[in-house]
């Protein structure tokens, strides 16, 4: 159980280049999608919280509502701000709406809107 625990710790405390990494081993050599596996490293990362719900949301998920007038820049700019490879990020454009970072400060994501945006996307916070 202890075992278990640390995992779980581990996984919970991943930075967002180790879960990319995680995403890739995941894919290749065991045939489960990165998608699934953001998911639920995110929702591990959730659930470690516990009871903050009443309390001012700390913890935002950025969203790609579309790409705009200029896909390239925004392809560019997801490859460069979630250390994604150029087809990972092109496929994030591609199937907007969806998300580009999940569970990230209010700071963080307002700065990632703001890029964002800058680049022509159009983009949520939630």
């Amino acid at each position: 159980m202890a075992d278990l625990k640390d995992f779980a710790e581990q996984l919970v405390n991943l930075t967002v280049k180790e879960v990319n990494e995680l995403a890739t081993i995941l894919k290749d050599e065991y045939g489960i999608e990165p998608a699934a596996a953001a998911v639920a490293v995110a929702a591990g990362g959730g659930a470690a919280g516990g009871g903050d719900a009443a309390e001012e949301k700390s913890e935002f998920d950025v969203i790609l509502k579309a790409a705009g007038g200029s896909k390239l820049a925004v392809v560019k700019l997801v490859k460069e701000l979630t250390g994604l490879g150029l087809k990972e990020a092109k496929g994030l454009v591609d199937d907007a709406p969806s998300p580009i970072k999940e569970g990230v400060a209010k700071d963080e994501a307002e700065a990632l809107k703001s890029q964002l945006e800058e680049a022509g996307a159009e983009v949520e916070l939630k």
